[in-house]
Formats: C-alpha cells, sequence, structure tokens
C-alpha cells in the first residue's frame, strides 16, 4: 500500500500542474531527450504508487491472466531473461511485477539513463523509452478495465485520472506510442483530446 505522504506528493505533483496540456511541451533550451528521461521516471513513480494500492485486490486468482478487458491479453517477454525469453501467459500481478522490475533496471542503466549531466544519451534512448512506454500503458489499461471501482472506493480515481492525462497528452505530444497500442482506452482517449482541444482554442 502506498503511504499516505507518497500519495500527498502524487496529488500535488499532478493535481497541482494545472493545464498539463501546456505542461507537457518541451521547455525552452531544454534537451528532448533530458525532457524525455524526467517524465518517463515521474510515470514509473506514479505507476508504481497507483498499482502498489491495488495489490490487495489484484491477485493471481481475481486476475489470472494480464488484460485490458476482453479483446486485449499481454504476454511477457524479456530477452535479458533466460525465463521469459519467449511470450509467457502470466497473471497480471505477475506480469505487472516482471514489467516494473524491467522498468527500474532501465531507469537505473546509467548507461541508457544518464546520471552525469555532461553525459550523452545513447543512439538507442528514444527507441527504449519507447517500449518502456508502451509497456507502462498496459497498468494503466488494466487498472481502468478491472480495477476503476475499487481505485473510486479508495478515493484515487483523480489522481489516476491525471496521472493517465498527463501521460497520454506526454506520449500523444511526441508521438511515442502507435495509436493502435491504445485501443483498450481509446474512450477516454477521445475524452483527453475533445477537452485539449477545447482548452487550446479558447486561449
Amino acid at each position: 500500500m502506498a503511504t499516505l505522504g507518497q500519495l500527498k506528493r502524487l496529488a500535488e505533483s499532478t493535481l497541482g500542474s494545472g493545464n498539463l496540456s501546456v505542461a507537457v511541451r518541451l521547455p525552452e533550451g531544454e534537451l528532448f531527450e533530458e525532457w524525455l528521461a524526467v517524465n518517463t521516471v515521474d510515470f514509473f513513480n506514479h505507476l508504481n504508487i497507483l498499482y502498489g494500492t491495488l495489490t490487495e485486490f489484484c491477485t493471481a486468482r481475481e486476475c489470472p491472466v494480464m488484460c485490458a478487458g476482453p479483446r486485449f491479453e499481454y504476454h511477457w517477454q524479456d530477452s535479458s531473461s533466460t525465463k521469459y525469453r519467449r511470450s509467457t501467459r502470466l497473471s497480471a500481478p505477475d506480469y505487472i511485477e516482471c514489467l516494473l522490475n524491467w522498468a527500474q533496471r532501465q531507469i537505473d542503466d546509467e548507461q541508457l539513463f544518464p546520471v552525469d549531466a555532461q553525459a550523452p544519451f545513447p543512439p538507442v534512448f528514444v527507441d527504449r523509452v519507447k517500449a518502456m512506454l508502451r509497456r507502462l500503458f498496459r497498468i494503466y489499461a488494466h487498472i481502468y478495465n478491472h480495477h476503476f471501482a475499487q481505485m473510486c472506493a479508495l478515493r484515487l480515481e483523480v489522481h489516476l485520472n491525471t496521472s493517465y492525462r498527463h501521460f497520454f497528452l506526454f506520449v500523444h505530444e511526441y508521438k511515442l506510442m502507435d495509436p493502435r497500442e491504445m485501443i483498450p482506452l481509446a474512450e477516454i482517449n477521445d475524452a483527453i483530446l475533445e477537452e485539449h482541444k477545447r482548452l487550446t482554442s479558447s486561449r
């Protein structure tokens, strides 16, 4: 379970960001790779906290398959792992644990996410981050399709909605995901884009 302090920080960092369609824009003078790195780490941290509130509900018994509704099932594969070199069907909690551990290893890899401000990002950086974002999306899709009522019961739906809205506007702004990958949340995505158009046209 996430602590109250973690959730408070999450609320402050997402709900206090105002117009997120503006917040996703690359600040003047900022290196795109650096902006991409900072936001990717933020999305990962937010999802880690949000999903952490659901671990008693998202169990192998309740969610025996990692999916986003009946039409979308996800299998885990990790070429760096001897256990999951082939696409493997897992329960949702096992899949998400593999995914979060895998993403944490990417973030901790200083060759991929340089700590030294003077160190260059590797040529594969953007492609590797796209793969991370594509997989992180699947956690959002699973939560919305299978645990949204529980998020509401925990009074965390505002945090979830704001976190996902930020994520979606960011990947949409920079074309970081194939729209076909985001079909499980198409209705939510359309609503976010409608709001985005309304906000930008009213300026």
